[in-house]
């Protein structure tokens, strides 16, 4: 029983869902770029490549078991989906911003009935419903940014990562709605009938996340040093330590958080430890 994956066909989501499928052994074979199916080193899994838009709605109606795509997205939507796994790529807010000369400087501010422009018509009805504000809305397909300034909009609701196109066009965020990120859903049947295949990819994909932000760290060390270096490199679940034939060294090595290497790194080796290694993790599996 082949199970379908709808992947994301282009844009800023589709470089990076592609890196994670690899990374964690899936891996896409026989692509053309004009091709909308795709095999993989998985005999019974297929790629399908759509509108990233498209894809909760895909996967809701069962033409997709799985999907990528982006928090957002599936709340925009509405459909009835299983958020499985946060994949950590893609981060943004959805917020709602004004222009910084209007005298609207946060939600409690807001009176009266208010024109606000987005692509994200569903979760703006909602979060101005459930604040109690009465809305004029226009449903825009981009550049949602320049409606306040030839008068279409009050507020925008949009998604940004930095802030930085909101800035450049004079717009401040008085709320945030929901922070974002993409994710991979399930259809709820798929997930009861073919729990295990699934089960399999989700935790393919965890495994390299987790591995991420993470490196080995390896070292020989003076056997009356152990207990300083046990206190500083503690690793996933303490370090492992084991005797260096015909030394009176020890190798010691653990799974570091990379933001902690440099640290950990200078303070071993002023307690004397020596052939220090560093090496990436590919993958992490509980």
């Amino acid at each position: 029983m082949t199970l379908k994956l709808a992947v994301p066909n282009k844009g800023r989501l589709h470089e990076p869902a592609l890196d994670l499928l690899e990374d964690s052994g899936i891996g896409v074979i026989d692509r053309g770029s004009r091709q909308l199916f795709a095999r993989t080193n998985i005999s019974d899994l297929e790629i399908i490549f759509v509108r990233t838009q498209d894809i909760p709605n895909m996967v809701a109606s069962g033409a997709a078991d799985l999907g990528i795509t982006g928090h957002d997205l599936i709340l925009e939507s509405e459909s009835n989906v299983e958020e499985l796994l946060d994949l950590e790529f893609g981060n943004a807010k959805m917020v709602v911003a004004a222009h910084k000369k209007s005298d609207i400087e946060s939600i409690e501010e807001v009176e009266g009935k208010v024109k606000v422009a987005t692509e994200f018509p569903n979760v703006t009805r909602k979060y101005f419903k459930e604040n109690g504000i009465d809305v004029e809305l226009s449903e825009v397909s981009g550049a949602t940014e320049i409606t306040p300034f030839i008068g279409m909009a009050d507020l925008i609701v949009d998604l940004t990562s930095t802030g930085i196109t909101l800035r450049t066009h004079g717009l401040e965020v008085i709320d945030t709605l929901f922070e974002t990120s993409v994710r991979l859903i399930a259809n709820p049947e798929s997930l009861k009938d073919k729990k295990k295949k699934i089960e399999d990819i989700r935790r393919a994909l965890e495994s390299v996340i987790k591995a991420k932000p993470r490196k080995l760290v390896m070292m020989n060390v003076p056997n009356e040093k152990i207990s300083n270096i046990k206190e500083i490199m503690p690793g996933m679940s303490g370090p492992t330590v084991s005797k260096v034939e015909g030394t009176d060294l020890l190798a010691v090595q653990a799974v570091v958080q990379s933001d902690k290497v440099y640290e950990m790194v200078n303070k071993a080796k002023a307690e004397g430890a020596k052939d220090i290694l560093v090496i990436p993790i590919e993958r992490i599996l509980a």
